[in-house]
């Protein structure tokens, strides 16, 4: 498969660069905010979902991971909820990236991961870009979404300033 490189200016196009994130896996120190510059980035290790599906039956050489980079623009704040900031090596599951619209163009991008932690991006428009970084490498398994796990922070709460 060619390397992926997707633009999103809209929520159809955040929802596809979202379908592509479902169960990419990164570091907590692989991500990073620039305020001066109003960007928003994260290298991630993405799940190739597409590959996998195309192969179906579930053979292992079809389950790959392909090292990528997103990265958002225009971003005024970036807040966290249930993520401890003091564990440079803590790996996070993201599940999904949602985008609320709060004075169209605004909005708030939120990033889900695995165990009720999120990511929220105040944005004044959506501008994003999704880019594979090298080649594919065959992963042990395919994920699978614990039923017990919650799909998104508990109680609505407000994240915290980051």
């Amino acid at each position: 498969m060619p390397q992926l490189k997707l633009v999103a200016l809209d929520t159809e196009d955040l929802d596809i660069v979202s379908a592509h994130l479902q169960d990419a896996v990164m570091r907590l120190a692989d991500i990073g905010f620039q305020p001066h510059e109003r960007r928003f980035a994260i290298v991630l290790n993405r799940f190739d979902w597409p590959t996998a599906l195309a192969a179906g039956g579930g053979a292992r050489s079809s389950n790959e991971r392909r090292r990528a980079a997103i990265r958002f623009e225009r971003v005024r704040r970036v807040s966290r909820q249930n993520i401890a900031q003091d564990k440079p090596d803590a790996v996070l599951s993201l599940l999904t990236v949602e985008f609320e619209p709060t004075e169209p163009p605004a909005g708030m991008i939120t990033l889900v991961f695995a165990g009720g932690g999120a990511i929220r991006l105040e944005v004044d428009c959506i501008e994003a870009e999704l880019r594979d970084l090298g080649g594919a490498w065959s992963a042990a398994r395919r994920p699978d979404h614990d039923s017990d796990a919650p799909a998104t922070p508990p109680g609505g709460s407000k994240p915290k300033v980051a």
